[in-house]
Order: structure tokens, then sequence, then C-alpha cells
């Protein structure tokens, strides 16, 4: 699957939901659809996450030729959620479960009291979020040694620092600037072994599939 392809689908789905039939579909065409004016804007905003998604999935490349193992737009067996992107590291020891955010230009994403912020706004709720989906993917894969680390990827919004750790409820969360990405990434455990990363992208496989 490719990154931001459910982000994508949603978009469609929503204009075409609030399009459907002549009559809708004439009174969007002039304008008289409330519906559809608030399904092109929930789109638009869809649409902006697939790019971002799309962009980071961009900045991840590079790291296949370090050995790597990268999947986008995921979901974990017998759950609903979706997962933007997992990377497993060339030794076999990291596992990363990353969700892309695309965040006001302008506004600093920061920590506030031990709380994730972006300006004024709260967004505390996103790292605890992808906490919870790596905490699921964890268990799910069920590989003793292997540390699984939820990352926050930050577009549009500056990080403060570029790159900082912020406490929730199921773990410390990694919040990044998306130039950041690559940096932050290469200070995972080193070291290189094909067979022992082959085997956790194996079972990543086998447990997180393409998101429908």
């Amino acid at each position: 699957m490719s990154a931001g392809g459910s982000a994508r689908r949603e978009a469609r789905r929503l204009r075409a939901h609030a399009k459907r039939g002549l009559r809708r579909r004439v009174t969007a065409w002039v304008g008289m659809n409330p519906e559809a004016v608030r399904a092109d804007a929930q789109a638009a905003r869809w649409e902006l996450g697939a790019r971002a998604e799309k962009d980071t999935a961009r900045l991840l490349r590079p790291l296949r030729l370090r050995g790597w193992r990268i999947r986008h737009d995921l979901r974990l067996v017998g759950r609903r959620f979706n997962v933007d992107h997992v990377m497993g590291s060339p030794c076999g020891e990291a596992f990363v479960v990353g969700d892309t955010k695309r965040w006001p230009v302008g506004w600093e994403t920061h920590a506030e009291g031990g709380r994730l912020c972006c300006g004024v706004e709260d967004r505390h709720g996103e790292a605890e979020k992808v906490a919870r989906y790596a905490l699921a993917v964890g268990e799910a894969l069920r590989l003793p040694g292997v540390a699984v680390w939820p990352l926050l990827v930050i577009h549009g919004s500056s990080v403060r620092g570029g790159h900082f750790e912020v406490a929730t409820s199921s773990g410390m969360v990694q919040v990044v600037a998306a130039g950041e990405l690559r940096r932050v990434l290469r200070a995972a455990p080193a070291g290189w072994s094909w067979g022992r990363s082959r085997r956790v992208a194996s079972r990543a496989d086998a447990v997180l599939r393409p998101y429908r």
C-alpha cells in the first residue's frame, strides 16, 4: 500500500457521498449544497494529510539503502485503526510505529506542562493515540528484545529543538520535525543483522496488512 492511500480514498468518499444523486450534484455545482461545501472542506484536510504521508515516505526512502525495512498505510489484524508507517531497523532491535501530522505553519509544536501542544492548542491526544498503536503492535509482534518506538512526524509546524520526547499513559513518544526524521532514525540501535531484521519484517507482515 502506498503512503496516504487510505486518506485519499476517504477524501473521495466524502465528496461522493455529499454529491450523490442528481439534485445534490446540481446544487453542489451552483454552490447551493451546504453538505457538499462541508464535505469539500473535510476532504481537503484528508488530502493534505495524504500529501504529508507521501512526503514522509519520500523522506524515509533513502533509509532502505541502509537496511531499514519500511511499510506504509497498514492496519493491525483484528483491529480497525490505521498505521501510517512502520520501520524495522537494520539491526532488528527497533521497530518504529510512525504517525504523520500536518499542523499549521507558523505554530510551534512543543511540550507544555508535560503535554504535547501545537501553538496554543493541546494536541496530547495525538501522542496518546500513537503510543496506544505502538503498544498494540508490540503486543501483536511478540518479539522479545525488539523495542517498539511510537513516533509522531510533524509537517508544517516547527518543532521546538527539532525533536523531543513526551510522556503518555502508554509510554514515551518521539516527536520529530519532518526535516529531522532521518537523523533521528539513524540514532536507532547500531549494527546490521540481515537475518534478525528479516525475521522482524516477516513477523510484521503477518500481523500488519494493507489498510482497507
